[in-house]
């Protein structure tokens, strides 16, 4: 009988060799083990909760199969995982390198690109609902830059046989802006350009289309142990993951806020993406998110606690999610748990040594 090899659900083929240990890596971990989770739902025949975009910019609860999240059937001997990787058709809609991005899906017989996603393997309770009841708990979320990139790619991809049509429904009233560096000029603009944001996306609602796979995984309160049913797939919407930080920064403005936050420097980010290429036809990403920074570090766009995303994640798979703790040796197969490297976190170990304060 030939030795089993340590593994993932489903991630047969893959540009990982899962029998190393370099492939359980956090940072391999964190992505890797959410296309594993990802197909055992699919095996179970249980689709993603998908947050999507309504015509009133409100975003709304639907189901998305794995097959309409990867491109193709997750048992399909076709399917290749690309991870961290660039998705190769957006190349030509910007200037200069495209960023990897975490995952993305082949076709393993000709190679052909199927799908960007970009996957935040995030924690249930974050710090700010771990003292709640159980059904406001929510998942903190941290947004990189290079999100950025792929969510403007994914919009002006629409508009690439015409760029004149996404020209149109931003305007001229932009052109006025001779410094984009000064936050105090770009500051009285802020409002214009979020609606701009939502007539571009607005224009193309039909075409909107999974971006971000937020998998969680749930734990007993504050505490470092599983609850009994711990995992679910979330996906975003490139238009309703949008929601997420101009929904905060409508929210900034309307209290009065006079100062460029994250969020606001993300919508400043996305909508100067749109507007050069409405001018240009490309976008010269490395040069926005480096000149426009606005006094603050560009290590990451924006993070949204779990008291945020809660409003928008809220459903009965966030209070229970499907997948239970004794199904994970269903997903990381033949010994591969034996092969993870997990942060050493001084504070988790004070935590969770109650004995030293005796």
């Amino acid at each position: 009988m030939a030795k089993q090899k340590p593994g993932l659900f489903g991630v047969t083929h893959s540009n990982r060799d899962f029998t190393q240990t370099d492939s359980w890596g956090k940072n391999q971990f964190n992505s890797s083990f959410p296309a594993g989770l990802t197909n055992f739902l699919a095996s179970k025949n249980l689709d993603s909760v998908y947050l999507y975009l309504d015509k009133d910019l409100k975003v709304k609860h639907g189901k998305i199969s794995t097959e309409q999240l990867f491109g193709i059937k997750a048992n399909s001997d076709d399917l290749f995982f690309s991870f961290e990787s660039p998705y190769t058709p957006y190349q030509q809609l910007v200037i200069g390198s495209l960023p990897r991005v975490d995952l993305v899906t082949q076709l393993r017989s000709n190679g052909q690109c199927l799908r960007p996603i970009e996957v935040k393997l995030t924690a249930l309770p974050d710090n700010s609902t771990c003292n709640l009841s159980e059904e406001y708990y929510g998942c903190e979320i941290v947004i990189r830059p290079d999100t950025i990139v792929y969510l403007a790619c994914s919009i002006v991809a629409n508009f690439k046989e015409n760029k004149d049509d996404i020209a149109n429904i931003i305007g001229n009233k932009f052109d006025n802006i001779t410094d984009w560096t000064d936050g105090a000029t770009v500051w009285l603009f802020i409002t214009q350009m979020i609606s701009a944001i939502d007539k571009v996306i607005l224009s193309v609602l039909e075409k909107q289309e999974p971006l971000l796979m937020q998998p969680i995984w749930k734990t007993n309160g504050k505490s470092p142990k599983l609850a009994d049913n711990c995992l679910d797939v979330f996906v975003w919407s490139n238009f309703a993951f949008t929601q997420l930080f101009v929904d905060v920064a409508r929210g900034e403005l309307s209290e009065g806020a006079n100062r460029i936050t994250r969020q606001v420097r993300t919508i400043i980010w996305l909508f100067k993406m749109l507007y050069d290429f409405s001018k240009q036809g490309q976008i010269n990403h490395h040069k926005i998110i480096d000149e426009l920074s606005y006094n603050t570090k560009n290590d990451k766009a924006f993070a949204a606690s779990g008291r945020i995303t809660h409003r928008y994640m809220s459903c009965a798979e966030l209070t229970k999610p499907r997948i239970q703790q004794k199904e994970i040796k269903n997903i990381i197969l033949d010994g591969g748990q034996n092969l993870l490297s997990p942060e050493r976190r001084f504070d988790a170990i004070i935590y969770n040594s109650p004995e030293l304060f005796k």
